[in-house]
């Protein structure tokens, strides 16, 4: 595993089911995420630069970090023992075959990193926390000669969206609370040192909540190199997680961004 070490669960199993299936279905680029490096700047003259005053620089925009009031658990494992802890957990909220795309090494800290990259434009197999889905992308001629996502296409998804719509959200936001100082510990390892994970689970919601919701069928076509994208530039250009939605039919994205809608107002008491 890289810096943005592979790491976690719960609320996240439904967005990671949503993203991480998605990513595997469509077989995106797997490059590696790039970090933005500012460029090398010439030293200016010293005096010259002491006469001339500092741009004023806006204050950033506040973050909601959505803090979570989770006691810690005194029969909370280690981290680096938290696989079987978590695993049972999981199993206590969701059917057995939901879970069998989860990869259990490292449970949560890869389920901590795969939500993090959900809202980038491709996701690193690093940084993946599912098996790939069994079967293959269908695809059909449309009405007008190019290929589109075929209808049968959201059978491969059915049996995860279902466990992941009809799990109880409650119970879903209690297992998290219960484990969220080992996801917080986590998110501050892969590189977040003053991160609130509740917040950014949020804001991975949040995200996805966004995503489009276009006239089906969607148009594909092949890129030559064995993989399919969206003929719709717009579309094309989301992140890896609104892609993953857009691949599952209309009604499936409905039952997850309830879902989403309803484990959102469970971790953040509103």
């Amino acid at each position: 595993m890289q810096k943005r070490k592979a790491v976690w669960p719960w609320v996240l199993v439904g967005v990671v089911a949503v993203g991480g299936a998605g990513w595997w279905m469509f077989h995106e680029d797997v490059a590696q995420l790039r970090q933005a490096t500012p460029a090398a700047v010439p030293p200016a003259d010293s005096a010259a630069t002491a006469a001339i005053p500092p741009p004023a620089t806006p204050a950033p925009a506040a973050v909601p970090t959505y803090p979570l009031d989770a006691a810690a658990d005194p029969a909370l494992p280690a981290l680096a023992d938290s696989d079987a802890d978590s695993w049972q957990a999981l199993n206590g909220v969701f059917p057995a075959d939901a879970l069998a795309l989860l990869l259990r090494e490292q449970l949560i800290q890869r389920v901590v990193v795969h939500l993090d990259n959900l809202t980038q434009p491709s996701l690193p197999a690093s940084a993946m926390a599912l098996r790939p889905l069994p079967g293959s992308l269908q695809v059909e001629q449309g009405s007008t000669g190019g290929e589109q996502l075929a209808a049968g296409n959201a059978a491969r998804y059915a049996p995860f969206v279902a466990a992941f719509s009809q799990a109880d959200a409650a119970a879903i936001a209690a297992a998290y609370r219960r484990f969220y100082p080992l996801a917080q510990q986590a998110y501050r390892e892969i590189g977040h040192p003053q991160g609130h994970f509740n917040g950014r689970v949020v804001a991975v919601i949040d995200h996805l909540l966004q995503t489009p919701e276009p006239a089906r069928p969607l148009a594909v076509e092949a890129d030559g190199k064995g993989r399919y994208r969206f003929v719709d530039p717009a579309l094309q250009s989301l992140s890896v997680g609104q892609k993953a939605l857009l691949r599952m039919d209309a009604a499936q994205q409905q039952a997850v961004k309830q879902q989403l809608r309803a484990l959102r107002a469970a971790i953040t008491q509103r």
